[in-house]
Formats: structure tokens, C-alpha cells, sequence
């Protein structure tokens, strides 16, 4: 596991600072007040490590001096005073390295610092709203939810899902399989061949350095579904894990940047934290998919890259005619890894409001720090760390939910949007 997770000399030298961040997300502070205490441990270790060494390096050469004089007896005392100091010294290197894993973890435990135009509140109830498109359309009678739809239609199976795997898990069948499949065809095909981003198809099992490079690990074990043997493998909890990996640990060179990707992926989350909520239907699945955007760039392109990724992913609910709202994330609702996050939220008509169907973050240099994922710019120099982004292009099921219900007709039946009915094969009805 590489890397500090937040800049070591910030957190030492502005300590009040990181104080101040962490109470903005609500978050707790108490492991900053033994941070110093080992900081200043540590400090003093070292200092006295490099006092022996020095003494070690002069009695190196009085012992030379020693035996050239032929003080055979005097040499051989002073190498038993020294073979004193380097034990002394492997010691203070031990309480040295001991306060590094200690210091270590407590940084690997402290979330990122959100970025200074982030609204500040402990929960969702002081994100704020920066855009609307669409309008939310009219129905001349009483809309239904995508499972009254979708059983109706027979394209979605949930009671035998149960029996295969248990709650919420779901099966589609036919056209409804169908419409999964041209979601994620046609949102690969707009990210791929018009937004610049390269795809990718990357492993669904990862290890736990990757899960800690994107901050997974360790604060999120519970939520991951893991492989029991000792090769500690976990199922993706989304591609951002895998695909944001990619580079870590390398040097990449500044004219790359930025690096754009697209994955699909199934993604496998055990949903520890959410008992009761959403245990209708497809919002909160243990296994769903997605079309994932992941963006490496420079640090001083992250916040317009962080624009244009957004921007990418509320393209597609346009094309398909999906109303949503942009909202930025409080410092309070935000993820852990992330510095600043719009989430875009698509209308539901059963429910008559928004939902979350995508979480576009800038995350800064706290993953890259902690893979070790760096560039070097023209005229070599010293490597920096790179700035990392991701957002979902879409959360597919979610997208297949907004589709049934906002094109749901008063027979039951549901219209395919115009740009999706290529992908279904010419298919303009699921009747």
C-alpha cells in the first residue's frame, strides 16, 4: 500500500487546518491529536538516530587511526562501543518505522478535504441544486413503478431471483434483458466515439491494494463482497476501482494527460448500511451494472475535467429525453475520497421526485497519493502526483427504472426512446 493518503507536510504543518475540514464533514478529529504526538516522536527518533550514526562514523575512523598506531587493545574497545551504538541505532530505526505504520494508518483513516466552494452542512439536506433539464411530463392517468410495469410486461422476475440468490437481486428476461443491453451499447458507443474516452474492460475481482487506492480500504470492508481464500480477491463495488488502478505505481508522462476511460462492469456491493431502504425493485441491488467514467489529468486541469465529466454523463439523459437535476454535494453528504461531487439525479414519476442515478467526482491527488500514481512534466523534474475524477455514464439499472417509467403509456405498455431503438433492433414498444 503506497503512499500518503493526504500530503504528510500539510497535515504536520497545518494541522488546525485538517481540524477544520474534518469538522465540516462532520468528521472525527481525535486521531490528529496522537498524529502530532507521533510526528513529534517520530522527529525526535530520527534525530537522535542521526546523532549515533554520526558518532558511529567517527569512531569508524579513530578505530582506523587505532589499529594504523597498532592500539590494538584501544581498537578493539572502541569497536565493542560501536557495535553498542548500531544496536542503539537499529532500535531508534524500529520506534522509527513503528510511528511511520502508525502515522500511516491513521492518515489512511481521515477523508479527503473538500474543496473550498463546496457547501458546507452535515448531511444531503444542505446539498444544493446548480441546473434542471426537462420537464416532468404530465400523465393523464396514475403512473406506475417500474416493478408493477415490468412484472406486467413479464421482463422482470424478482420472486424467482429470490429464489436463485435472495433479495435484492432481480432478473430481466426479453426485451427487458434487451433494453439492459442497448443502454450500455449505446452509452459506450456516445462515450467512446464522442467524448474521447478509451474503453476498457477490466477484471471484476480485485486485491486489496486496489481497493485501497481507491479508498475502499479501509474504512469500507463491510461493503465488499470478499472471496474467502488467501489471495484476499474482492468483487468490484464499481470500476472505478479497477479502472482507476490502472496506472498505479507508474510515472506517466505529463503530455498523456489527461487519460480518459470507459468501463462496463457488473458491480457487487453488500449494501451493509442501507437495511430497509429501497428493498423495492432495482434501486438498491447487491448486483447491478454500470458504464464508468475515470479521468487521470494534471492538477491544474482536475476542475474543468471534473466540468466536462459531468457534463459527459448528463449528455446521455438528454438523448434520452430523462428530466434530471445537478446537485452539488455538502461537505457532509460527500464520499470519502472525494473533494468535491456533483450527483445527478433523474426524475422518477412514482415516486414524483429526483434520484440519484450518477456521483461525478473530483477526488484530487488523495487516490493517486495513495497508488502511487504520478507524471513528470516536459524538462524532467521532480514527479507529482495526478489528479484522479470518476462518475457513473450511467448507472444502467437506474437508467432502465427511468426509461419504464417515464415512457410508460396508459395500457402498460412502454415506448423505446428514439435513440435506443437501433440498439433494441428496430424495437419502438415493449407491449
Amino acid at each position: 500500500m503506497s503512499g500518503w493518503m493526504l500530503d504528510l507536510n500539510f497535515v504536520r504543518d497545518d494541522l488546525e487546518a485538517v481540524r477544520e475540514a474534518l469538522a465540516k464533514r462532520s468528521f472525527p478529529a481525535d486521531g490528529l491529536d496522537r498524529f502530532a504526538e507521533l510526528d513529534t516522536e517520530r522527529r525526535r527518533v530520527i534525530g537522535e538516530a542521526d546523532r549515533i550514526n554520526q558518532l558511529r562514523n567517527a569512531a569508524s575512523k579513530e578505530i582506523g587511526a587505532l589499529i594504523q598506531a597498532g592500539r590494538k587493545d584501544e581498537a578493539d574497545a572502541k569497536k565493542a562501543e560501536v557495535a553498542g551504538l548500531k544496536e542503539t541505532q537499529a532500535e531508534l530505526e524500529k520506534e522509527r518505522d513503528a510511528a511511520d505504520a502508525e502515522m500511516r494508518e491513521l492518515l489512511s483513516g481521515l477523508p479527503n478535504i473538500p474543496a473550498p466552494d463546496v457547501p458546507v452542512g452535515k448531511d444531503e439536506s444542505a446539498n444544493k441544486e446548480i441546473r434542471k433539464w426537462g420537464e416532468p411530463r404530465p400523465f393523464g392517468f396514475d403512473p406506475k413503478d417500474h416493478v408493477d410495469l415490468g412484472e406486467a410486461l413479464g421482463i422482470l422476475d424478482l420472486e424467482r431471483a429470490t429464489k436463485i440468490a435472495g433479495s435484492r437481486f432481480a432478473i430481466l428476461n426479453g426485451a427487458g434483458a434487451r433494453l439492459e443491453r442497448a443502454l450500455i451499447n449505446f452509452m459506450l458507443e456516445v462515450h467512446t466515439t464522442e467524448n474521447g474516452y478509451t474503453e476498457t474492460l477490466p477484471p471484476f475481482l480485485v486485491n486489496r491494494d486496489a481497493l485501497f487506492g481507491t479508498n475502499q480500504l479501509p474504512k469500507f470492508e463491510d461493503d465488499l463482497f470478499h472471496i474467502k481464500d488467501e489471495r484476499g480477491f474482492a468483487l468490484i463495488p464499481t470500476a472505478e476501482v479497477p479502472v482507476t488502478n490502472y496506472h498505479a505505481g507508474e510515472i506517466l508522462d505529463a503530455t498523456e494527460l489527461p487519460k480518459n476511460y470507459t468501463a462496463y462492469t457488473p458491480c457487487f456491493r453488500s449494501e451493509a448500511g442501507s437495511y430497509g431502504r429501497d428493498t423495492r425493485g432495482l434501486i438498491r441491488q447487491h448486483q447491478f451494472e454500470k458504464v464508468e467514467l475515470v479521468k487521470v489529468c494534471l492538477p491544474e486541469e482536475s476542475e474543468a475535467e471534473h466540468e466536462k465529466l459531468t457534463a459527459h454523463a448528463e449528455g446521455i439523459l438528454q438523448r434520452l429525453g430523462l428530466p434530471y437535476r445537478t446537485v452539488v454535494l455538502s461537505t457532509g453528504d460527500m464520499g470519502f475520497g472525494a473533494r468535491k461531487t456533483y450527483d445527478i439525479e433523474v426524475w422518477l414519476p412514482s415516486q414524483q421526485t429526483y434520484r440519484e442515478i450518477s456521483s461525478c467526482s473530483n477526488c484530487g491527488d488523495f487516490q493517486a497519493r495513495r497508488m502511487n500514481l504520478r507524471f513528470r512534466r516536459a524538462g524532467g523534474g521532480k514527479p507529482e502526483f495526478a489528479h484522479t475524477l470518476n462518475g457513473s455514464g450511467l448507472a444502467v439499472g437506474r437508467t432502465w427504472i427511468a426509461i419504464l417509467e417515464n415512457y410508460q403509456q396508459e395500457d402498460g405498455s412502454v415506448l423505446i426512446p428514439e435513440v435506443l431503438s437501433p440498439f433494441m433492433g428496430g424495437l419502438e414498444r415493449i407491449g
